[in-house]
């Protein structure tokens, strides 16, 4: 787990103000810690309180150059049958956004998975979970889980 706080840079544009200069600096420290790269990822619960955010997240957590998230749906690269599997959950909206329990569902929702326990919504095979987490104006929390 590693944790990254508002740095400099996230309040030079609107994309730092979305939190995605913290988000990569915990995600390149994580994969670090970890021993592993994006690619070893197979699902993601990512904080995904408004659709641009996902986006910008998927550039965030290395999955993607800048730009090119949105060709990641286009491609089927993040649901099922693509590289990753992104909030199988149905993430924060399907939630109704819980504010302060978002991170527990993100954590049970990851540990369903790793244990086979996900029902329809299982990820065939997943063996690495990757968690982000939010807080704009604050901190980006990421998380690896393994099987």
């Amino acid at each position: 787990m590693k944790m990254a706080t508002d740095v400099p840079e996230c309040f030079d544009d609107p994309i730092g103000i979305c939190g995605i200069p913290m988000a990569r600096k915990a995600a390149a420290a994580v994969y670090e810690e970890a021993g592993i790269s994006p690619d070893d990822v197979d699902v993601i619960e990512l904080h995904d309180c408004f659709s641009t955010n996902e986006l910008l997240t998927y550039e965030a957590l290395g999955l993607c150059e800048p730009g090119a998230g949105g060709h990641l749906i286009d491609e089927g690269q993040v649901t099922y049958g693509g590289k990753w599997v992104v909030n199988p959950s149905g993430g924060l909206i399907s939630k109704g956004h819980p504010l302060g329990a978002t991170g527990l569902a993100q954590c049970a929702e990851l540990c369903w998975q790793l244990r086979g326990l996900a029902d329809k919504r299982q990820v065939a095979g997943a063996k690495i979970g990757l968690q982000h987490n939010l807080g704009l104006g604050g901190a980006a929390v990421l998380s690896v889980y393994r099987r």
